[in-house]
């Protein structure tokens, strides 16, 4: 990897968050590398609240945050402003640790102060920043997360001299451990919470682009980690792959999970699976039967693509495994979540056993890898059904979309260019030599989109806007079981009216979020939950398939009284979402459908849409 490489990946991203003023937007930047640590599966969404909170005197700052779908992983994210700003080429080379670990440790203050409610009277009522801080505080918040994990924004190249000569390289990260006691009223707690670091530069997102949507695989050693091996028996030795068996101890198996989440799950199975809680039949087993768990519960299927193994001389010769590349669980994510909240709950886990097969894929055949992980996660898997949507970028729908962005124009002799997989468009430009800044001229951000950002444009318009919010697999699942039908709907059909109609609600979902503002002069700070909402409301008044969208793509814009209409129902959704919410997190507590029904079904709603005003809009915008 060149250095020069690096730079142009800046310099193509910082271009890309570039507001319509041609500033800087650290939104769009937080949304542009939300959609690098997921497409890594480092995240479960690409959804991320922002909140910008900056404490100089106490050294602490914090750009957005998640909370991953199970609940016990906080992940705060930190924007280095001085590595955006930076135009010496010079001074965004970067071989010294400690840089890094000063901002790390800037949003570890963030969590630490919180935690021990010290920060609080810095902080203004409206920010997000505060209701995190106040869950982070809460008796739930302390027992809830286990893993406090940090994701540094720089806009640097890691590199290492050698003379005079300068090479790239990634930098880790020890993990650490924080141990605090509170009491919160009645509730004396004492809590050990894991700590990651993260370091987003531009070694890692172009290490992502050229990956072209696959992700790098998740390499496991045991004995560095957790100071373990694991005995295993040689099954099988094939062509294309080898199987092993062996058995997990259930702690090693929680502590897999604690680090990795669902970084180890295989992607059409972390989506369908629900891992918020102990699966009750599991969790019975674990406290009443623990010896017997091995005999009750089907056990594991991994996949990997290497595997180190050595073989312990001192101990008759058995052999270990040491490591493991591209670990994915393809059955038994439900058991290994389960008993990892099962010891969270403080149930002993210590003489549960679990058996597992391994399979070891030849990864000289990477165009087969996938096909074959696909099979055996459905094969296998018969704990939980397993759909059999095609989630990855390549699926027929997705590549028909890309097919007709290539050959549609709009009414204004333009087109739109859809990012299937990451990486796309800067790869066009690349390729294009002299024609580059004519193809970056045709296709600026705003007629540009991925297969995310159609995800949650397009299911806005629909009945679950907090699955929007959730962003991830939960909204690009529902997307592809919108295109593909399902028992009681039948496959749709993806020709130009579709496309035209798709781009419709790119359309308005993007001007909703310019309408709605950021910074100070914002309608609020929960932009995320209040767009889709309010897309979703209006959708509610219309029966299937009965909005005529077709005046937004004519105009490639919202008509003026839309645009009115929206302006106003924006600030109304606003208010309901916090008028409504039971959490002063309220980017969190959008997720959930209670919020939905009680803003959808609100007297408010119903009061707003009885209006004659809102009434000729409905009329106005109906198929005839």
């Amino acid at each position: 990897m060149l250095v020069d490489e690096l730079f142009q990946v800046r310099d193509n991203l910082l271009n890309d968050c570039k507001d319509e003023d041609d500033f800087h937007s650290d939104s769009k930047l937080l949304s542009e590398i939300a959609g690098y640590t997921f497409q890594e599966k480092m995240t479960d969404s690409d959804d991320i609240t922002e909140c910008y909170f900056v404490d100089e005197k106490e050294n602490i700052k914090l750009s957005g945050y998640t909370v991953n779908e199970s609940g016990e992983r906080l992940q705060l994210y930190i924007i280095d402003d001085r590595t955006i700003y930076e135009k010496d080429t010079n001074e965004l080379l970067n071989s010294n640790r400690s840089i890094y670990e000063s901002q790390f440790k800037r949003g570890l203050r963030f969590f630490q102060r919180s935690i021990t409610k010290k920060l609080n009277d810095n902080m203004q009522d409206s920010d997000p920043a505060k209701g995190l801080s106040n869950k982070i505080a809460s008796t739930d918040g302390i027992k809830d997360f286990d893993v406090i994990e940090i994701f540094l924004i720089s806009l640097t190249a890691t590199v290492s001299w050698k003379g005079n000569k300068v090479e790239t390289k990634r930098m880790y990260f020890p993990e650490n451990k924080y141990t605090v006691k509170v009491n919160n009223g009645e509730d004396k707690i004492e809590k050990e919470f894991l700590i990651l670091f993260n370091l987003i530069d531009l070694n890692f997102i172009k290490e992502t682009e050229d990956s072209r949507g696959g992700v790098r695989p998740l390499h496991i050693e045991f004995k560095k980690t957790f100071n373990r091996t694991i005995e295993v028996i040689p099954a099988s030795k094939q062509d294309h792959f080898s199987s092993y068996l062996c058995v997990f101890d259930a702690e090693i198996l929680a502590d897999l999970y604690m680090h990795y989440s669902t970084r180890m799950l295989e992607k059409n199975v972390r989506s369908f699976l629900q891992f918020k809680g102990a699966n009750k039949g599991i969790r019975d087993t674990i406290r009443e039967e623990p010896e017997k768990f091995i005999a009750y519960n089907n056990g594991l299927t991994i996949t990997a693509s290497d595997i180190k193994l050595t073989t312990d001389k001192k101990d008759k010769g058995r052999i270990v495994i040491e490591s493991l590349t591209d670990l994915q669980i393809v059955n038994g994510g439900q058991t290994t979540a389960s008993i990892y909240f099962s010891r969270k709950e403080g149930i002993d886990i210590s003489k549960v056993m679990v058996m597992a097969k391994i399979n070891v894929i030849n990864q000289n055949k990477p165009n087969d890898l996938d096909d074959l992980v696909s099979k055996i996660s459905r094969f296998s898997n018969t704990q939980s059904r397993v759909s059999n949507v095609d989630i990855r970028s390549r699926s027929p729908q997705l590549v028909a979309i890309k097919q007709l962005s290539e050959s549609v124009t709009t009414p204004t002799r333009r087109k739109w260019f859809f990012d299937r997989v990451k990486g796309d468009f800067n790869t066009k430009v690349k390729l294009a030599g002299s024609k580059a800044t004519q193809i970056k001229k045709d296709f600026p951000p705003a007629m540009r989109f991925s297969k995310e950002q159609l995800a949650k444009c397009y299911c806005s318009w629909g009945a679950s806007p907090y699955l929007v919010k959730k962003g991830g697999e939960k909204i690009f699942r529902q997307l592809m079981e919108s295109l593909n039908g399902n028992e009681s709907t039948s496959s749709l059909t993806i020709d130009r009216e579709f496309y035209e109609e798709l781009i419709a609600k790119i359309i308005m979902f993007r001007r909703l979020e310019k309408i709605y503002g950021q910074g100070p002069y914002a309608i609020g700070q929960i932009r995320a939950a209040t767009v889709p909402y309010a897309i979703a409301t209006l959708y509610s008044q219309f029966s299937e398939n009965n909005f005529d969208f077709s005046s937004i793509w004519n105009l490639q814009a919202l008509p003026d009284d839309l645009d009115s209409f929206f302006g106003t129902l924006l600030n109304l959704i606003n208010d309901l979402i916090k008028k409504y919410s039971k959490s002063d997190d309220l980017g969190e507590y959008s997720k959930k459908l209670e919020l939905w029904e009680s803003v959808v079904n609100s007297k408010e709603i119903g009061e707003f849409y009885s209006k004659v005003n809102n009434q000729e809009i409905i009329f106005k915008y109906t198929k005839k």
